[in-house]
């Protein structure tokens, strides 16, 4: 065996076979709107990178200037550090309405030296209620992390640095509601939710540590948008465009995925009988990979 094919084999071992996107990450300015927050939230490094700040007035946010219906989104974030207790950075999909669908990361933080709860939910037709929390294996305050979301109709993974975290499958056929319809921009906002964010709302923000600081960079969209169609890289990964791909996680990744929901995940809605005392929703019947 050559070196390119032993290069070739070590990729797909450890990889999710899944679109990447190019090589390159996109410019902020090209990309997003800074939609509230003044000052609070900035665009620099030539656009390469952007931070959003939360004070006692106020906290801030973004919006990506597209809209995407399926694909891969890739960002890399460094939360706030040190005491971040009472914050919440969200990155998330969504759609806009009543019956809006929504794909969410919530980065909810802690005291000092206390673990970040990584929140994840999917909203689908204005119905959420699907909740899965982890702590992370990694001090997301100290480098970026990248944070990705792969949208397809048949099924929704949640990857952290490409290691599948979560998969929330198609399940229309038994019933449940299903994000496929809805073009969703990406959204982004720091803010204070100290009434619930933190041990429930026992921790509350300790504004002498403000502003607290969220750092992007790195994102990346392999994916369809309303405004120009599929990506021609988007496409071209799946020859007619039609966004059939088989074997979304080879078997590394749903190792993967098992190890982190083992040792990593605190919360799942279809594991909490309190929630649920007549029956789990019927998603989650089906929800092993």
């Amino acid at each position: 065996m050559g070196r390119s094919s032993s290069l070739t084999t070590v990729v797909a071992a450890i990889l999710l076979v899944t679109l990447v996107g190019s090589a390159y990450a996109s410019n902020f300015f090209d990309e997003f709107d800074l939609t509230w927050g003044d000052h609070r939230g900035k665009i620099f490094n030539g656009g390469t990178m952007l931070s959003l700040s939360l004070d006692r007035v106020s906290g801030s946010g973004f919006k990506s200037k597209k809209e995407y219906l399926f694909g891969r989104i890739d960002m890399q974030l460094k939360l706030v550090a040190g005491n971040s207790a009472g914050t919440v950075t969200a990155y998330y999909l969504s759609s806009q309405g009543a019956t809006h669908d929504e794909i969410d990361f919530e980065f909810l933080g802690n005291e000092t030296g206390k673990p970040y709860v990584l929140h994840t939910n999917v909203f689908a037709q204005g119905k959420g209620d699907r909740e899965q929390q982890f702590y992370l294996w990694f001090d997301p305050t100290k480098n970026f992390h990248t944070y990705s979301i792969v949208w397809r109709p048949q099924h929704i993974i949640f990857l952290v640095d490409n290691l599948p975290i979560r998969v929330f499958n198609n399940a229309e056929r038994l019933g449940v509601p299903f994000p496929k319809s809805q073009p969703m921009r990406i959204y982004s906002s720091l803010w204070n939710a100290d009434d619930w964010a933190t041990r429930g709302g026992l921790v509350k923000t300790d504004w002498s540590k403000a502003p607290f600081t969220a750092y992007y960079r790195g994102f990346n969209a392999a994916a369809c948008t309303v405004s120009s169609g599929c990506d021609p890289k988007f496409k071209s990964s799946f020859g007619d465009g039609k966004l059939q791909v088989a074997n979304e996680l080879n078997a590394y990744g749903r190792r993967r995925l098992r190890w982190v929901q083992k040792y990593f995940m605190i919360y799942n809605y279809c594991s909490d009988l309190k929630r649920f005392p007549r029956g789990f929703p019927p998603e989650c019947k089906r929800s092993r990979v």
